[in-house]
């Protein structure tokens, strides 16, 4: 079996406006081992979001070839693109895409939950993962009721919960202070250490350093580089 996650194959995205053709990515080929930790870079706009989108199967390539798991993704029907995501892709926002209605614990056991595992067993295994992340003390606080710091600390911990092999983040400090940034990036080296597949879309070269490599998107380009 490949140890590559992810290849990627002369992969364009391109969107329409109007009359307008905007290309985002341009023949993009790389690969993603297991257990890397990689800082993606670029300018705002330059297609960051968009590239995760479409290794989170959010969305499809306009050409090109992409492969998740062994899975050419244009051949995946609905149904196991679903159980793909489920089961092994996490997604982490700028602004974490919390249930505002759940609490911390609930948010966290959530994707245990929908998996059908035990409701009492999720509900344990969140609260422990909390502990982990020093929410110990705001497991039955709402979104809204804490910081933003707090907030991106839910959202791993639900990544963490979901034990998946693939967690994207997309500018996940971007909103967050100096110390809080340097703290939630410890969270995603610890899940490094779980031979977790990380990629974090940032402009905090600070924290790209500390990634095993760094690649850069620039006019639709995709290249690996030192920082």
């Amino acid at each position: 079996m490949s140890k590559n996650l992810i290849e990627i194959k002369n992969l364009k995205k391109e969107f329409k406006n109007n009359n307008t053709v905007i290309k985002v990515l341009k023949n993009v080929s790389l690969n993603i081992e297991s257990g890397k930790l990689i800082a993606l870079i670029g300018p705002s706009g330059s297609g960051k979001s968009t590239f995760l989108h479409l290794i989170a199967l959010l969305d499809k390539p306009t050409h090109g070839k992409l492969k998740v798991f062994g899975n050419l993704t244009k051949d995946i029907d609905e149904d196991k693109k679903n159980k793909l995501i489920r089961d092994n892709i996490s997604i982490i926002f700028q602004n974490n895409n919390l249930l505002a209605d759940f609490t911390a614990l609930e948010n966290v056991a959530i994707p245990l939950i929908i998996r059908n595992q035990n409701y009492k067993a999720s509900i344990n295994k969140a609260s422990k993962i909390l502990d982990q992340v020093n929410l110990h003390h705001r497991l039955n606080h709402l979104p809204s009721d804490l910081s933003g710091g707090e907030q991106q600390r839910v959202a791993i911990a639900r990544s963490i919960a979901s034990e998946t092999k693939i967690i994207l983040a997309d500018e996940p400090t971007g909103n967050l202070d100096y110390e809080t940034s340097r703290e939630v990036f410890s969270y995603f080296l610890k899940l490094k250490e779980k031979n977790k597949t990380i990629l974090i879309a940032t402009h905090n070269r600070e924290l790209a350093r500390k990634a095993d490599y760094t690649l850069s998107l620039v006019n639709g380009v995709i290249k690996r580089v030192n920082v």
